[in-house]
């Protein structure tokens, strides 16, 4: 359950992208992107940060040096392109990560640094990899960090069972986007 959220916290929407949200998921994906969507809101009417990362697989780090390297995978660009429900603006962040979190090797922890955030609200797809990723690494940068586990999704149920009640509740809070926003709006969680 959301408890508080710092005065300056970002909302982070990982790769609800037309790519990503077009594999199988657990929980339909409409109603992840309407949660989405309704943070975007919020967070904007609140003028608070909005960050906006995307993957481009395309261009992910040769990090393994063994012969064991993965495939490349290629999106065509309109597939790299955000979902229409997830509309940026100027003042959004956008990032464009190469692997799993977005902090490695992307501009997004001097972009947070600069505006001054404390706290991150993340949300996503997929839960166990992208959202989970940029959760560990944004623990260790010091973040104070909220779930909305019901604008995030995976493609398998354990492991996302796994980030929502494991891995999330022991670096941040876990809460619905409902009571996410009311805390926001200066309401109770």
């Amino acid at each position: 359950m959301v408890t508080a959220l710092d005065k300056n916290t970002a909302l982070v929407l990982i790769d609800l992208q037309r790519a990503i949200v077009q594999m199988p998921v657990v929980d339909p994906i409409s109603g992840v992107l309407t949660n989405a969507g309704q943070l975007l809101a919020a967070f904007r009417r609140a003028g608070l940060p909005v960050v906006l990362v995307t993957v481009d697989p395309a261009n992910r780090p040769d990090l393994r040096n063994d012969a064991q390297r993965p495939s490349r995978t290629v999106f065509p660009p309109e597939a790299l392109a955000l979902t229409p429900e997830i509309e940026p603006v100027p003042d959004d962040i956008r990032i464009t990560k190469h692997s799993w979190g977005a902090f490695y090797d992307t501009g997004l922890e001097e972009a947070l640094r600069q505006r001054g955030v404390t706290g991150i609200v993340l949300a996503g797809v997929s839960t166990s990899i992208g959202v989970e990723s940029t959760a560990r690494a944004a623990n260790e940068r010091g973040y104070n960090l909220t779930f909305a586990q019901d604008a995030m999704t995976d493609m398998v149920a354990s492991a996302q069972e796994n980030s929502l009640r494991v891995i999330f509740p022991r670096i941040g809070e876990v809460d619905t986007t409902a009571n996410i926003i009311r805390v926001l709006e200066g309401g109770r969680g």
